[in-house]
């Protein structure tokens, strides 16, 4: 079906210049993020009765639909990045990612369908707000344990404070603002670029320069292959081996079996408040002809980490050097949980402790798209478990 222009309440002000819709002062419901798992749990919530945009206030620190995947690079294609599931209800509105065009930049399709799911179910996302704190609000709230959201609207010096009273708060926010980049001695120290996986744009940047790209996932691998021909040099390097993910009927069974307990290791730190652990490790990278093509040409070819960093390239543990103009980091993400830290709801380990997405040390907040839910499909089925909970714990 054809797409209309993507808008949504509070993105950029309706189009016939009016005043931007106020944000209610209280809701029984706040989602944090309106990514795949923000709007997932506002779709069953808006289901089970809550009305969006009063008892239920969808914050999105974007500036317009579309979760990350908007600030994607523009040349991943829905056909090479990972399985983008559609979600709840989205067919009903004649439209699936199985049958997108594949060659158009993921970006813009995701953009495109996820402003008109909100458009169709009505779930009047407010944006750009930034979520800045999150605390037990001060007594005299309508009810009793309410949660004070403190929050920025707008960008820049345009943008107003201001709060929303909630009964229960759920925090869907992702990983892609945070990214990890890790210490290595002589860091400081390199004259040339340095950038994680946000930042990149477009292979172009990198003309005949020299570049080393860091990191075992699918982000790394397109950065590698996209700029073959056009870099001058490029080195792999992964913290561990490199294992392609067969589709044999034998080998795709231990894929599955890794991909499992990949998952299974997620659910069990974020039920004891850990750190997320890497789920790359587990589920291995795709074997596509494209990836086996360039692992034969000699591209897809990984070096372990190096050991240090100088001002012209970096150092390996076998003394070797291999000089760069600039390191590309898409060495994971962590999620973005700082604006909950008011809440004290870290463990001992460094992570939130969760069960079922909700947080343990308050049973007021939810976490949805955490630990084993981050993933597509997990986000989906995340969305309804957490609505579930959230709604009797409103009851």
């Amino acid at each position: 079906m054809p797409m209309a222009e993507p808008h949504s309440p509070g993105a950029a002000g309706p189009a016939d210049g009016s005043p931007l819709p106020a944000i209610p002062a209280h809701a029984r419901v706040v989602v944090v993020g309106a990514g795949q798992a923000g709007l997932s749990v506002a779709h069953h919530l808006a289901h089970g009765g809550l009305a969006p945009g009063q008892d239920l206030v969808v914050l999105d620190r974007s500036p317009a639909a579309g979760g990350a995947w908007q600030f994607r690079w523009e040349s991943l294609r829905l056909g090479t990045a990972h399985r983008v599931n559609d979600l709840p209800g989205m067919r009903e509105l004649g439209l699936s990612f199985e049958t997108a065009d594949q060659g158009r930049a993921a970006r813009d399709v995701v953009g495109e369908y996820y402003a008109e799911y909100e458009r169709h179910f009505g779930l009047a996302v407010f944006r750009p707000v930034a979520v800045t704190s999150v605390r037990e609000a001060a007594r005299g709230a309508p009810r009793s344990g309410s949660l004070r959201i403190d929050y920025l609207r707008g960008v820049g010096d345009d943008a107003t404070r201001g709060t929303v009273i909630a009964d229960v708060l759920v925090n869907a926010t992702g990983t892609w603002g945070a990214p990890i980049r890790p210490y290595i001695p002589g860091i400081e120290t390199f004259r040339g670029r340095q950038l994680s996986t946000p930042e990149y744009r477009s292979a172009a940047e990198f003309r005949g320069q020299r570049v080393i790209v860091v990191g075992g996932g699918t982000s790394a691998v397109g950065f590698v292959l996209e700029l073959e021909g056009i870099a001058a040099s490029t080195t792999w390097v992964t913290r561990r081996p490199v294992a392609f993910a067969s589709d044999e009927p034998g080998e795709a069974s231990a894929s599955i079996e890794g991909r499992l307990a990949a998952v299974a290791q997620q659910n069990d730190a974020a039920r004891a408040g850990r750190v997320l652990p890497s789920i790359i490790s587990g589920t291995g990278l795709p074997a596509t002809a494209r990836n086996l093509g360039a692992a034969r040409r000699g591209v897809l070819v990984a070096r372990p980490p190096f050991t240090s960093i100088e001002p012209g390239g970096v150092r390996f543990a076998d003394g070797s050097f291999e000089p760069a103009d600039v390191i590309i980091w898409a060495t994971g993400f962590r999620s973005e949980l700082g604006h909950l830290d008011t809440l004290g709801l870290r463990e001992p380990g460094g992570g939130v402790a969760a069960t079922e997405g909700r947080a343990v040390r308050n049973p007021r907040v939810f976490l949805a798209g955490y630990g084993p839910q981050a993933s597509t499909i997990g986000a989906n089925r995340a969305g309804r478990l957490v609505a579930l909970q959230v709604l009797e714990a409103l009851s």
